[in-house]
């Protein structure tokens, strides 16, 4: 017999299970690069393996090789998986001292301005991007923003375009509305159904949604606030220094920059071009 002994652990086919899903997760995501463009290669190895396996369930598949093959062949099927791999955790005034830092620290310099510019990297479903809106409508400076929403998602950027949420969490949203410092009352910015809550057409005048890949499209405008929060805790190192640049190249000098709570620019290359508004909230200002 030649080889020697098969190494201890091994199955039949000379690798491990996990070795196995490591390599067929490697052949996946080079293949949705390569045919459609999405890169999720330097996203953190853990989120993507359990949103990974997600997708095999939902897509009824056996295995991650399957999943290959459906995306492959089948458009909707691609739309479904990246919706599974973008990130939705969001609420409407979602960490509501950051807002109120907003309003306190940001928007007096914004009325400086005669026309405001803002991106929101990753608006997921849109609740922090109507969010945005109204604060800067109790300020009375709405009228002369434009809100850029992008996601990596279609069909996430179609759902929140269309501003309609459960009613259910209104009840929420309207306790982190008080807290993030509100003006009116938060019910008169929604219209409700028995199940729904749709955005009045007022907040939608000055928002633009589009597609948009942090990992390989590049800067498309100059923007006087950038708010890309609790999308980079998911990149691995490489990513979140290529986004970090993509930011700071669309950022405009003095311009704000709003990351998440759980993300910083500390040890980073970028630290010493911004100052702290807010530190403790992830609010900074390019300087540099």
């Amino acid at each position: 017999m030649t080889g020697g002994r098969r190494a201890p652990g091994l199955g039949p086919q000379g690798a491990r299970a996990d070795d196995l899903e490591t390599l067929e997760i490697e052949l996946l995501l080079t293949a949705i690069a390569r045919r459609f463009g999405y890169d999720f290669r330097h996203y953190s190895p853990a989120s993507l393996k359990r949103r990974i396996r997600r997708a095999v369930t939902r897509e009824g598949v056996q295995s991650i090789s399957g999943l290959t093959e459906r995306l492959l062949h089948h458009p909707d099927a691609l739309q479904r998986f990246v919706s599974v791999l973008s990130v939705h955790a969001t609420a409407m005034f979602r960490d509501p001292a950051f807002y109120r830092a907003l309003r306190g620290s940001v928007v007096p310099l914004l009325r400086t301005y005669p026309f405001v510019r803002i991106w929101h990297a990753g608006c997921s479903t849109g609740e922090e991007v109507y969010s945005l809106a109204i604060l800067l409508s109790e300020e009375g400076i709405y009228d002369r923003c434009r809100i850029y929403a992008t996601d990596i998602s279609g069909d996430l950027v179609e759902r929140a375009r269309a501003g309609i949420f459960a009613l259910k969490d209104m009840r929420e949203y309207t306790a982190n509305y008080i807290a993030a410092g509100g003006t009116s009352e938060f019910s008169s910015y929604y219209v409700a159904d028995h199940r729904s809550a749709l955005m009045r057409e007022p907040l939608r005048r000055h928002l633009v949604f589009s597609q948009h890949n942090l990992a390989s499209d590049s800067s498309f405008n100059e923007f006087h606030v950038i708010l890309c929060r609790n999308v980079m805790i998911y990149f691995d190192q490489e990513l979140r220094q290529h986004v970090h640049q993509l930011l700071y190249d669309s950022l405009m000098m003095f311009g704000t920059l709003g990351l998440g709570m759980r993300e910083t620019l500390q040890f980073t290359p970028f630290e010493p071009r911004y100052e702290p508004i807010a530190p403790s909230l992830r609010l900074y200002r390019r300087v540099k």
